[in-house]
């Protein structure tokens, strides 16, 4: 089972998936800072918000009154909020990944068709064997 299991983890697959696990995971944080600390902060302003992701209804008060001034304030006193900032972050963010691996798998498709149009070329003996059934041809 041990030898089993040790050729199961060697497997190039396994190992190609967890290089891409751990690039996605690094991936992730990059266009989440993106989305944080680039995109969103012009778009709050055009909305007339500093801080997108604190954009948030209040479904009931916590034990402190509101009006509370962050979602984490809110929910530090107990309040549940609607947090539809965070989730138009989480939307952009996403939008953002799809894209780019959309981005990516086009250029490797486009990769892939260049490598498949390239001619192959023959190998000397199957060169030296087409002249034989050329001249054969030739002689019926």
């Amino acid at each position: 089972m041990l030898k089993e299991f040790k050729e199961f983890a060697i497997r190039g697959n396994v190992v190609d998936m967890a290089v891409g696990i751990i690039i996605g995971a690094a991936f992730g944080k990059i266009v989440d800072s993106l989305v944080k600390d680039v995109i969103m902060p012009p778009i709050g302003v055009l909305l007339g918000k500093v801080d997108f992701s604190n954009l948030f209804f209040v479904l009931r008060e916590g034990a402190a009154a509101g009006p509370y001034v962050s979602v984490d304030a809110a929910q530090k006193a107990g309040a549940v909020t609607f947090n539809y900032g965070m989730f138009i972050n989480t939307v952009i963010s996403f939008t953002i990944v799809a894209f780019a691996v959309f981005l990516l798998i086009r250029a490797i498709n486009k990769l892939k068709r260049q490598e498949e149009a390239k001619p192959t070329a023959a190998s000397p003996e199957e060169v030296v064997l087409l002249r034989e059934i050329r001249d054969s041809l030739k002689k019926r």
